[in-house]
This record gives C-alpha cells, sequence and structure tokens, in this order.
C-alpha cells in the first residue's frame, strides 16, 4: 500500500503558481495572505509529511552539477533512517544531484526519491549526512514503486504534494492524487505561459485526467477573501 497523497496548493485566480507576480487584494498585501494560510490549513489536513521536486528542495538545500549516472540500473536496498515520530521532506531528484548538510530540514527527515542509476559514491554522500533514499525504478520516475516502498520503510499514510507544475502534473497523470486541496486567493497573474497547479509534460493529445473525477469534500471561506477547496478525486 502506498500513502495517501493530497496535493496542497496556494494559487492566483487563473491557477498560477508564484506569488511574488500576483496583484494585491484590495486591502493588503498578496505574501500576507499567503503566509497567513498555507501552513495553517496544511497542519489542518494533518499529513505525516510532504513532497516536493527538486527544484523546490533546492531551494532548502544546495545542488551539484548534472551526475554522471550508471549505464545500467543497478539493484539496491533502500536506506532509512529511523523515523522516531518526525515528519517526512521527500524530494523528487532522479539524479541524485541535491546535497545536505544534515538529514533534516525544519525538524523534517530527508528522503529522496531517486532512479536506480545514480552512483554508489552519491549514494554513500546522502548516508554519511543522514539522508534517507528510496529507488522510483530504473529512470527515477516510478513514483508508484518508491511511495510503497517509503511506506514500508516507514509506515507514513498520508503525505502533502507540494511540488511546482510538472511534479504535480507528473503524479496526477500516475493516478497518485486521492485529493486536492486547493486555496484560491483573489489576485492574478495574466501572464501566459507562467506555471500553473498541474503541467503534465506530455504529448499534446494526451489527457493526464483520464479516468480521474472530481468531488467536492468542503468549500470554507478564510480571512482576507481566501477560498479553501477540497476536492476528492475518485478513479474509475
Amino acid at each position: 500500500m502506498r500513502p495517501k497523497i493530497t496535493c496542497h496548493m496556494i494559487t492566483s485566480l487563473d491557477g498560477r503558481l508564484h506569488p511574488s507576480r500576483w496583484s494585491d487584494p484590495v486591502d493588503c498585501r498578496i505574501g500576507d495572505l499567503t503566509d497567513r494560510h498555507y501552513d495553517a490549513t496544511a497542519e489542518r489536513l494533518g499529513a505525516q509529511g510532504w513532497i516536493v521536486g527538486r527544484r523546490t528542495m533546492a531551494e532548502m538545500s544546495a545542488e551539484t552539477d548534472a551526475v554522471a549516472l550508471l549505464d545500467e540500473p543497478r539493484q539496491r536496498p533502500p536506506h532509512m533512517v529511523e523515523r522516531n515520530g518526525r515528519d517526512l521532506a521527500v524530494a523528487v531528484d532522479p539524479s541524485g544531484r541535491l546535497r545536505f548538510d544534515t538529514g533534516e530540514i525544519g525538524g523534517d527527515q530527508v528522503v529522496l526519491f531517486l532512479s536506480e542509476r545514480v552512483p554508489d559514491e552519491v549514494l554513500a554522500t546522502f548516508r554519511e549526512t543522514g539522508v534517507s533514499y528510496v529507488f522510483a525504478g530504473p529512470d527515477g520516475h516510478d513514483m508508484t514503486a518508491a511511495l510503497k516502498m517509503l511506506a514500508e520503510a516507514t509506515g507514513v499514510e498520508h503525505l502533502l504534494l507540494e511540488g511546482g507544475g510538472a511534479t504535480n502534473g507528473a503524479f496526477l497523470a500516475a493516478g497518485l492524487i486521492d485529493e486536492v486541496s486547493t486555496l484560491i486567493c483573489p489576485a492574478i497573474d495574466g501572464l501566459a505561459g507562467v506555471p500553473s497547479i498541474f503541467d503534465h509534460n506530455g504529448e499534446p493529445d494526451s489527457r493526464p485526467t483520464d479516468g480521474q473525477h472530481l468531488r467536492l469534500l468542503a468549500c470554507e471561506t478564510l480571512e482576507g477573501g481566501v477560498v479553501w477547496l477540497r476536492h476528492e478525486i475518485v478513479h474509475d
């Protein structure tokens, strides 16, 4: 069994992801609204950790240039530091480019989803700094395998997906999102091409939501005019 995944995002009215670009509401700064509501609502969801992509995690850590991967995937065991009740800080990092001074971020245990082609010396670096890792298939994109391995190793039952549009889109297309928690701010970005909540990198005629249907669970208006929507994703 894999953990339940809730995609928890805060967005402008037009579905964009970068608050620094959004218009301010009439009576406050947009940054005040995002700071006030995002983490507070996340806590109400009762998850045991969060998942982001490599680029998002790099804002909280460091990263190297491209890693020379093995020519062929190699089967090796996952490495999991004792959780001891901590939440998990999970990053999808297929090529193993992220680097950490310790195995924690804000008290949460760092776990990486890696390709089976990451070399042994990079894995040793992670172990030396207390970073946990599991493998996501030969190319590092098998999120189902990684999530099952993570649940088996840690017992975690619920994680928040808080990635950029590409990471969220990959989970959506794989049918791995169970709920969507969306904070809609009274703000607009307006520029074409700016990343949105879900940006699946598929073929022009692909349909990443095929077989997935939304059911409204809750709708709540928060201070400052932010609307919090929660939807269940029902799979065929």
